[in-house]
């Protein structure tokens, strides 16, 4: 089953694709919750959205985003050029590398939209959740650069056991993440006037 993925680029464009896809409508999904009253609750300071490059549409609830098409389209076919690359190689562990760390990614933000899905239904209905919380930006991008170095380290682990290049993808892709939310999470320097 794994050479299905190498040996063309449509099963694991159609995969990444999915989980893309489905990562950004459980974001509007959580959002639209986050909007209808878990924000007097659990409140983020800024944007629901952690990635300043959808927080436009994310925060307008858009079903449809410009941005998001064309980074679909882009993402895509860059996938199928690195395929292509690959096969010019003697080995495709390149492809496995960049095909593992989109979706090592995806499944790693899936597992966010699934825990603030449960804890946002529960924030809705009244069940369990009192008391209010209030993130500040900084506090929330560094708590997710630690829920991503996390899963990074799961997925080295098995890098490690399974000596595959699509797991060690998986783990850059978490560690990539985990060190952009780190970087973003600080202040930004103030800036200085010339003299």
């Amino acid at each position: 089953m794994a050479n299905l993925f190498w040996t063309t680029p449509w099963p694991g464009l159609l995969a990444w694709a999915a989980l893309y896809v489905s990562d950004y409508y459980l974001t509007i999904a959580c959002a639209r919750m986050y909007q209808q009253g878990v924000k007097n609750v659990i409140a983020f300071e800024g944007s629901y959205e952690l990635t300043p490059y959808f927080q436009k549409d994310v925060d307008a609830l858009q079903r449809v985003s410009g941005r998001f098409v064309i980074a679909l389209v882009l993402v895509g076919l860059g996938l199928v050029a690195a395929w292509w690359l690959a096969w010019q190689l003697p080995w495709q562990a390149p492809f496995a590398f960049l095909l593992g760390a989109l979706i090592g990614m995806q499944l790693a933000v899936h597992v966010r939209h699934v825990r603030n899905r449960y804890l946002f239904r529960a924030v809705l209905a009244g069940k369990g959740v009192q008391g209010r919380i209030e993130y500040t930006r900084p506090v929330m991008l560094h708590m997710s650069s630690v829920e991503f170095l996390a899963l990074a380290g799961a997925f080295a682990i098995c890098a490690l056991v399974t000596l595959s290049p699509f797991m060690l993808g998986a783990t850059f892709g978490c560690l990539s993440l985990a060190l952009k939310h780190r970087r973003l999470s600080r202040p930004a320097a103030p800036v200085r006037e010339p003299t």
